[in-house]
């Protein structure tokens, strides 16, 4: 169930809100456990099984840690190998057994692989990131509190966060779990953030995914080199904005239950280097990454070729986090290389560059990268990048791809990929307390004609895609 969805929107979140908020306290998080376990079904009884069993197994290994005198460190170790398993079968079965059989040849009929795929579970990368955090940190933290069965499903299965993150980290959410208040400014506030990650994802990302679909999908031989650029700009503002947009919907539907979850995003695109971009793009899961694998595996501490390695390392996870395909790890490795670059002197460079000149040489190589991202086949990937750089001309040039919505849709994505729509309003109406009243009826309006759009949106066009759900 998407959170942009009309089901969602006007039967699953309403009921769920009005039994969340009928209930005492005590029974609160019984209801959020009941509502999200719901959420979760929507998408398959089978796989919401496997969810419950996996929470289980974990519970056990937290509880074994927990208790553990002198033998946690392997309880910590049979807990990771038994997630990292799961994760294995379930993700990166299939493209093993493919590619082990296409070098071998056992499979010879093209298309069909010769075995019973695997079914992706929804969300299992994410939810399998916050049981491993679950684990180290009660590990770590002997301080925290005792682990309760509810608390832990609740943990893993909170629906904002369940199927596309942000990643939580047990120890930022436990003491919420056990006790949260809400005030009117906090469901407020919720509601404006929810209604912003709600027109970045129907009005922006969908309109962009359109566009790009259209022009990468069109035959790379009869468009311009300007059509090209257009097709991979509208695919950066896509990505962008379809996750940008999903992580501030989660991030608003917490506070609407109390919880505040950290950020995801901080304007990615208004980096100057790929590690600046690196420290404003999926915040979560790069800090994740560096938090319980690179330091683990000694960071920066044990000198350059160490930390180059360990730098490459992590790009190479976090390109196959994003899925078992060839061209995901390609795009981590790309990102990785740029990394080293500039951690053995390059940022440096950078950093006395013009503002414009380090971020365009950002910017295309965080698009070229997408480009990756995008495009499956690496032989397509590199004629559609050479068609780029050609500057050939034809009769399929961008503007035979644009029209009005098309070209407005674009210039609000730039604009507000490097500006902060929410603080942006909020400095206006804090400059002057006097016309601050008038301006929050404004900026309130603003937020209806925002959610109004957004239905309307949804109302008119069946076409809803969400690139992080394939994750």
């Amino acid at each position: 169930m998407l959170f942009s969805s009309l089901v969602f929107l006007f039967y699953f979140l309403p009921l769920a809100l009005a039994l969340y908020y009928l209930v005492p306290n005590r029974g609160k998080n019984g209801v959020l456990l009941f509502v999200s376990i719901v959420f979760y079904a929507w998408g398959g009884i089978g796989h919401t099984l496997l969810l419950l069993a996996s929470i289980s197994l974990n519970f056990f290994f937290a509880t074994r840690i927990q208790a553990a005198v002198h033998n946690a460190r392997q309880w910590l170790v049979a807990g990771i190998v038994t997630n990292v398993l799961l994760l294995v079968y379930y993700k990166y079965t299939n493209f093993l057994v493919e590619n082990i059989g296409s070098l071998f040849g056992y499979f010879q009929e093209e298309g069909d692989p010769g075995f019973k795929q695997i079914v992706l579970p929804l969300g299992i990368s994410f939810y399998t990131f916050h049981q491993l955090s679950m684990l180290r940190d009660i590990y770590r933290d002997r301080t925290l509190p005792k682990v309760t069965f509810a608390n832990t499903v609740l943990y893993v299965s909170f629906f904002p966060q369940l199927v596309a993150g942000p990643i939580v980290r047990y120890k930022d959410i436990i003491y919420q779990i056990r006790g949260r208040k809400i005030d009117v400014e906090q469901i407020y506030a919720g509601v404006q953030r929810f209604v912003i990650g709600l027109f970045k994802k129907v009005v922006i990302a969908n309109a962009c995914a359109s566009l790009a679909d259209t022009i990468i999908g069109t035959d790379i031989s009869v468009v311009s080199s300007s059509a090209a650029w257009l097709g991979l700009l509208a695919y950066t503002l896509q990505i962008y904005f379809d996750f940008s947009g999903y992580s501030d919907m989660a991030i608003g539907l917490a506070k609407l239950f109390g919880f505040d979850l950290l950020e995801n995003f901080n304007l990615p695109y208004v980096s100057r280097s790929i590690k600046e971009f690196w420290r404003r793009w999926h915040i979560s899961l790069s800090t994740w990454f560096r938090d319980y694998v690179y330091i683990p595996l000694g960071g920066s501490k044990r000198g350059n070729v160490r930390t180059y390695v360990n730098l490459l390392i992590i790009f190479v996870l976090t390109g196959f986090w994003h899925g078992a395909s060839w061209n995901f790890l390609l795009w981590g490795v790309f990102h990785g290389v740029f990394i080293v670059l500039e951690r053995s002197g390059w940022e440096n460079i950078l950093a006395r560059l013009p503002f414009f000149l380090s971020w365009s040489y950002t910017m295309l190589i965080v698009m070229t990268g997408w480009l990756f991202f995008r495009v499956t086949d690496f032989d397509q990937a590199v004629t559609y990048l050479q068609k780029m750089w050609s500057f050939s001309d034809s009769v399929k040039d961008a503007s035979y791809f644009l029209n009005n919505e098309s070209m407005a849709v674009l210039a609000a994505g730039i604009v507000f990929s490097m500006l902060p729509f929410k603080r942006f309003t909020e400095r206006i109406t804090s400059t002057n307390q006097l016309i601050s009243f008038p301006l929050e009826l404004v900026r309130n309006a603003v937020y209806i004609g925002m959610f109004l759009y957004s239905v309307l949106a949804l109302t008119s066009s069946t076409y809803n895609p969400f690139i992080y759900f394939n994750f």
